[in-house]
């Protein structure tokens, strides 16, 4: 693989810059599993409290189907050469039932507050287990920024 002139960040500055992310970007790629039906992948948007990752989509979607039957989820952010990937387990709050601050924060974000849809939704509570950063090759190495819940720094 040619070089492309990166000088990898330390761990610190990767932290950062994903948190940085964190708060600014709208989208991120959700992927899912179920059982019987294998795999499924789908953007959402996404709201970050702090310390998970929040999103919402219908109640019956294969989505919401699949983090009942396995709560094990994988999460990106939607850039190919600035990667962030993240590891967790899902919850799901049934839109009546999401902590009133977090539906609102997402609401105050999106301008859509899904409790207020005909629909049912459920939102998805994701807390990192294990978060990976690198941008290209010469940043693999280190890439862990997170392991068991605790950033790196």
């Amino acid at each position: 693989m040619e070089s492309t002139g990166i000088v990898p960040r330390p761990t610190a500055e990767r932290t950062r810059d994903v948190l940085e992310r964190l708060a600014a970007e709208r989208d991120m790629w959700v992927s899912t599993a179920h059982p019987d039906h294998g795999p499924h992948q789908v953007p959402l948007w996404f709201m970050w409290d702090g310390r998970a990752v929040w999103m919402c989509t219908g109640a019956a979607s294969a989505t919401a189907r699949n983090v009942r039957a396995e709560p094990r989820v994988r999460l990106a952010l939607p850039d190919s050469f600035d990667v962030v990937l993240f590891q967790g387990e899902a919850e799901c709050f049934p839109d009546q039932e999401v902590p009133a601050d977090a539906a609102e924060a997402f609401a105050g974000r999106f301008g859509w507050d899904p409790r207020t849809e005909e629909g049912s939704f459920v939102y998805l509570r994701v807390v990192p287990r294990l978060v990976r950063a690198w941008r290209g090759e010469p940043e693999l190495r280190g890439r862990v920024v997170m392991r068991d819940g605790q950033w790196l720094r």
